[in-house]
């Protein structure tokens, strides 16, 4: 076994945690990612037709997530986590031949389910296979590094996927695929954890799981966890991800920077964006070991927050509040996972994971409508501070209501 660093001790690493920091550097969106929109553009699609495909990814995610996730503790995790990546590979390869608004409309609800089938099951596994160890507690830190494995692979496939993309704009998605594939490869060689073997997922009806989801989400703390962070924080912080190019290109439009270089300099950006993410998940375990899970949901929606509000009034704030969000986003996930899951049973945790996606993929809806209204009519800057200034008055609102993290330890 290897070992690694954890607040100054050196202890193990299993087999299958190696093989699962492995899996995650087979993630291959940045490959894509620089040059998707351009991918679309070039092949007659429309902005509208865009928007559709878009439309269509989130409609699915948010009706397939708890069937998706009730799939996971039945048949298994590592057996879900094997159909969906399956099936995002050979979605990328239809994309890439594809050349019309139909069957991409198609592709991109296979895409979302393969995700789907990817959301609940990916963390269910890593926290039995955690839990067989007797170190579940130690699921932020693995989940940290494993993204950072994720994203620092990221940054150079961005960098190649914008080279590849001026050859050929279907090259990109090719090569995501094959490397996707990989990922296949790998979970062929992973077991199921021998917690959720032991539990009656053989007996898990319909019935049950949605029993046991209605009674986690009974929980007042957890519910208001929910709403702190399933439904305000993600849903404002995917708002950065959708404003980012636009705003990135006036920022350096009104620095000086020459048109044709923008898309160059985007790919550059999101380099870096990974970088800074990779780099704040390595050390996942240090951050919850220095700062605590309830003092980092405590401070962080407002350090966001403000940012956002700032930027709005010096735009040239916008590049560091991208890579501070960024960075602090596969983080705070890492942390919202280890509280809710330090919190359930290992029978139907996927499920309740899923539901818990299933929410905030609802919420994020009305978001992006009012924010996409206020940007048309004033600016995706504006939008976006008035989105900060949101997340600071609905986070106090939540932690004098009743404090979300106030049994977090650690």
């Amino acid at each position: 076994m290897a070992a690694r660093d954890v607040g100054g001790l050196s202890r193990p690493v299993s087999g299958a945690v190696l093989k699962y920091y492995l899996y995650k550097s087979t993630k291959a969106v940045e490959f894509y990612r620089p040059v998707m929109y351009l991918f679309f553009l070039a092949q007659g699609l429309t902005f509208t037709e865009i928007a559709v495909l878009e439309v269509l990814y989130n409609l699915t995610t948010l009706f397939g997530e708890i069937p998706t996730g009730y799939v996971g503790d039945r048949v298994g995790r590592r057996n879900s986590l094997l159909v969906g990546t399956s099936l995002i590979a050979l979605t990328l390869v239809g994309i890439g031949l594809s050349n019309s608004f139909l069957p991409l409309a198609v592709l991109y609800v296979c895409w979302s389910m393969g995700y789907n089938f990817r959301s609940g099951s990916e963390d269910a596994w890593l926290y039995d296979t955690l839990t067989d160890d007797l170190s579940a507690d130690e699921f932020a830190h693995v989940r940290g590094r494993g993204e950072s494995v994720s994203l620092a692979v990221g940054a150079g496939a961005a960098v190649l996927g914008g080279y590849l993309g001026s050859v050929d704009l279907s090259y990109p998605w090719f090569v995501a695929a094959g490397v996707t594939s990989g990922g296949v490869l790998v979970l062929l060689t992973l077991d199921e954890p021998e917690t959720y073997e032991e539990t009656a997922s053989a007996d898990l009806s319909l019935r049950r799981t949605a029993g046991i989801v209605r009674d986690v989400l009974a929980r007042r703390r957890l519910r208001a966890f929910l709403l702190y962070y399933y439904v305000l924080y993600a849903a404002i912080t995917y708002l950065v991800f959708v404003f980012l190019q636009p705003i990135f290109e006036t920022v350096v439009l009104d620095l000086g920077v020459a048109e044709p270089r923008v898309e160059s300099l985007l790919g550059w950006f999101y380099a870096a964006y990974s970088l800074v993410g990779a780099l704040l998940s390595y050390y996942t375990g240090a951050i919850r070991e220095t700062v605590g899970l309830r003092t980092w949901f405590q401070v962080l929606p407002f350090a966001v927050g403000g940012a956002l509000v700032g930027m709005y009034f010096l735009p040239l704030l916008a590049l560091p509040t991208f890579l501070l969000i960024r960075g602090v986003s596969d983080v705070t996930r890492s942390f919202a996972g280890q509280y809710v899951n330090d919190r359930i049973d290992s029978l139907a945790r996927a499920t309740v994971l899923s539901a818990m996606a299933m929410v905030s993929g609802l919420a994020v809806v009305p978001f992006q409508l009012g924010s996409g209204v206020v940007s048309d009519v004033v600016s995706p800057l504006f939008a976006l501070g008035v989105a900060g200034g949101v997340l600071v008055v609905g986070a106090s609102v939540l932690l004098l209501w009743e404090d979300p993290v106030a049994d977090a330890a650690g």
